[in-house]
């Protein structure tokens, strides 16, 4: 009775816990999934890291040398024991093109990609969200009419054109043609000194370091992906704001408390309280699709963050980085999505339940 009782324990659990407890434990086995299957695919990819590492003219021995010290001759299931337990202690394994401890090269190129994305998000969301509760008024003015059809069209637009060649146009049309943006070579001028790192977000450590300049320069070198990011991740944002709340303006409700003369500030108010929840839910596939974009857009800009370091970790077969980049990839999404739930939950009282 003991052991079965031992055994319910965690059912118990599960059914007594709250919300965020049930949520927590499903990302167990998602988090498992993700190291199974990133470390299988990355072995079906053609390429062999000791032949990366030494050259295609290295003698066999070297390579057979080297194979067997990176761990490659042992079965894949010990392979993947050994990775799992690795990561657990925290272990991510050395990157052989960087020469450094993967877990040291996210550290550095994380907080810059994480600044872009969020910049990018924090932008779209203030500018997409007012836009598209202004549009979704009744439609009696001509200037209505007009952001109606604008938000047709930029929600096609946004859905169809592709963040990587809207990157080109910009650094086409607004650097070769126009010279009026940065050098689209990095995140800083060639002439600008990164300041000491405390926290490697620059923006952060910019202000502690009281370097006004490098922060001015390393803004304006975020002004194309930034712009690129918004235009093409903003559009579904903008386009659901604008579809739930039309629906709510014609509801019932909302019309008994237009007709009982309630300011039209109060009338966004209640109507955006309800159509929150498609919102945040879009918001957070949104921002985990970001974290696509940006890959893209650093390469195109020369960006040296997250996404340049994993493209980087893949055309040079480096197990240990791109298995890191996966990880760490997936961690950051599960994350916006438990946020995105818990969101979800505050705004929906029914999703509790």
């Amino acid at each position: 009775m003991k052991i079965v009782n031992a055994l319910l324990r965690p059912v118990r659990w599960f059914r007594r816990g709250g919300f965020i407890q049930r949520r927590l434990l499903f990302l167990i086995p998602q988090i498992v999934a993700v190291m199974l299957i990133s470390f299988i695919m990355i072995r079906l990819v053609p390429g062999n890291p000791a032949i990366q590492m030494l050259g295609p003219q290295a003698p066999p021995e070297l390579i057979e040398r080297t194979e067997t010290k990176l761990g490659l001759n042992d079965s894949l299931p010990e392979q993947f024991f050994t990775y799992v337990k690795l990561t657990l202690r925290g272990d991510l394994g050395d990157s052989w093109f960087t020469s450094q401890p993967v877990r040291t090269d996210i550290a550095e190129r994380l907080p810059g990609t994480i600044e872009l994305m969020g910049i990018s998000m924090g932008l779209s969301v203030l500018i997409m969200i007012p836009l598209g509760v202004r549009a979704a008024r009744p439609k009696g003015r001509l200037i209505d009419k007009i952001l109606a059809q604008f938000i047709r069209i930029y929600g096609l637009l946004a859905g169809s054109l592709a963040d990587f060649w809207l990157a080109l146009i910009f650094i086409y049309v607004f650097f070769t043609t126009w010279n009026i943006a940065p050098t689209p070579l990095g995140a800083l001028d060639v002439d600008q000194m990164r300041p000491e790192s405390v926290t490697n977000f620059l923006i952060i450590d910019s202000i502690i370091a009281g370097e006004w300049g490098v922060l001015r320069n390393y803004l304006g070198h975020l002004v194309g992906p930034v712009l690129v990011l918004m235009f093409v991740y903003g559009g579904p944002i903008l386009k659901i704001t604008y579809v739930k709340m039309t629906e709510i303006e014609d509801s019932p409700y909302l019309q008994n408390a237009r007709v009982m003369g309630l300011q039209r500030k109060t009338l966004n108010r209640y109507a955006l309280r309800n159509a929150l929840p498609p919102i945040i839910t879009t918001i957070g596939v949104m921002y985990g699709f970001l974290l696509g974009g940006a890959v893209l857009v650093e390469n195109v800009f020369s960006i040296n963050g997250f996404g340049n370091y994993g493209v980087k970790a893949v055309l040079e077969a480096d197990y240990a980085a791109v298995q890191g980049f996966l990880l760490v990839s997936a961690l950051f999404i599960m994350f916006v999505y438990l946020v995105v739930d818990i969101l979800h939950a505050w705004s929906d009282p029914r999703v509790r339940l």
